[in-house]
């Protein structure tokens, strides 16, 4: 496993749609297990393949433990995910760890269920709400070249942190 430098501002890759994963293979377990460490070592909730120079519909999320509701971190490897089902609205910050010092309000489904595979190829559904199903959403927008700063309202409405605050989400 290796951390891999995360890809930002106006690189290419970013804005670029991905390809479907068609072989799961060693490489694919490989790249995943490099993402989480990346995603692990930039302190981010998700990362998606794209942002590390890899134009591939693979993302990788871990929600962490919330001692509050006594729920353990949980980890998601994806491949060829899609949003199959969607309810609800929520609007709240998000960060990404490509454009490092910005936040920004963004408004996204409050649940979704998405389908995907697993880095061996086994068919995988998760349902996500709250923190998972925005970062979800967000990694799902990362395949298609879109970033959180296209969702918001306006410019206006970013705004600029301490870059170790904007990774909360991805």
């Amino acid at each position: 496993m290796s951390v891999r430098t995360i890809l930002t501002g106006d690189a290419p890759a970013l804005r670029q749609k991905a390809r479907r994963v068609k072989q799961f293979n060693e490489a694919l377990r490989t790249l995943v297990d490099d993402m989480f460490e990346t995603m692990r070592a930039a302190h981010g909730v998700g990362l998606a393949a794209p942002q590390i120079g890899v134009l591939l519909r693979v993302v990788v999320i871990e929600i962490p433990a919330d001692e509050e509701e006594g729920t353990p971190a949980r980890s998601y490897a994806l491949c060829n995910p899609e949003i199959v089902k969607s309810a609800g609205e929520d609007t709240d910050e998000e960060g990404c760890l490509s454009l490092p010092g910005y936040v920004g309000e963004v408004t996204r489904a409050a649940v979704v269920t998405v389908k995907g595979f697993s880095p061996e190829g086994k068919p995988v559904r998760v349902k996500g709400e709250g923190l998972l199903a925005r970062a979800l959403q967000h990694e799902l927008d990362h395949l298609d070249g879109i970033l959180f700063v296209d969702r918001l309202e306006s410019l206006d409405k970013l705004r600029r942190v301490h870059p170790e605050e904007s990774s909360a989400v991805a």
